[in-house]
């Protein structure tokens, strides 16, 4: 096939891949791969002797995969002028979107640590940090990740009263325990804010011990503090949990039904294999489970 580099071909290449586009797939993989080797060069850069040695090696990478990711960027803006999937009515309107969108955020981030290192005097520990927000951009990369992301917003409202009542429980616990313990333990519980580090680990289930109460009241509380954090964290865990699963069960359902569509007449046609196969692709279903459930499928409509 030609290379065309239309905004729509650009697009579709920059877009989740399809299993025919062997391009888009090879571009998913480069761009994820680099992504890997920068997470790679931020460990490797941190060790004194292996940065100081190859110190030229990891600059030019480091320009290299700014340069790579500015090129991503500035393609994704001018393509999602003609991306049906993305709101707006202009152009304008299209790409401004993609701008304040959360992949548009990750992109930007992901390239102006390096950018504006170049031009003014930064910490450099700072912008290590900074650089780890390229494994952001694996939501573009990576559907089990997006399946996440996308889990997660449709039980957002769910989610968010999970973390308000960790909240009520942190500060609830850390005052509590601040009282409780300020006049016996002034140096390990000398404010509120410090309490929060004890509520927190303990909230968590983690319990380091570096900070213990030694009063009875105090010891009551943490105990409390401990089941709170077991109910709590078993409530955003869940959360999660259910979301991913209800998604997946929820697209299972509609391939089924597609299925099931197609075999009202009794066997599926090359056209409706067809329309299954890129209603699979939208899906992220395997092709293992999709042939599997139409083999499944054909047998019993034919008993």
């Amino acid at each position: 096939m030609p290379l065309n580099l239309s905004q729509k071909r650009i697009l579709e290449i920059l877009s989740k891949h399809k299993d025919t586009d062997s391009v888009s797939k090879l571009c998913d993989r480069l761009l994820a791969s680099l992504i890997l080797l920068n997470l790679l060069a931020i460990i490797l850069e941190s060790v004194p002797a292996i940065g100081t040695r190859f110190s030229t090696g990891f600059i030019i990478f480091e320009l290299f995969s700014v340069f790579i990711f500015t090129a991503e960027y500035s393609l994704r803006i001018w393509v999602s002028a003609v991306d049906k999937n993305r709101p707006g009515k202009t152009p304008f309107t299209k790409r401004l979107n993609y701008l304040f969108s959360f992949t548009g955020i990750i992109d930007l981030l992901s390239i102006l640590p390096s950018i504006l290192f170049m031009f003014v005097a930064l910490d450099l520990r700072w912008i290590r940090v900074l650089r780890l927000i390229r494994l952001l951009k694996f939501s573009h990369y990576s559907p089990a990740l997006e399946d996440l992301i996308s889990a997660l917003n449709e039980e957002k409202n769910a989610f968010i009263a999970a973390v308000y009542l960790f909240l009520i429980a942190l500060f609830f616990s850390s005052t509590l325990m601040y009282i409780a313990e300020n006049e016996i333990q002034p140096g390990a519980f000398s404010s509120i804010p410090e309490t929060m580090w004890w509520s927190l680990i303990t909230l968590t289930t983690v319990g380091y011990g570096d900070v213990i109460p030694v009063t009875a009241l105090g010891k009551v509380i943490g105990g409390l503090t401990a089941l709170m954090g077991i109910c709590v964290v078993a409530l955003l865990t869940g959360i999660v949990a259910t979301a991913y699963v209800n998604q997946i069960s929820t697209r299972r359902q509609i391939i089924t039904a597609e299925i099931s569509h197609a075999l009202e007449d009794g066997k599926i046609t090359k056209q409706e294999l067809n329309k299954i196969y890129r209603l699979k692709n939208e899906l992220h279903l395997s092709d293992e489970y999709t042939e599997t459930l139409m083999k499944l499928m054909s047998k019993q409509s034919k008993e």
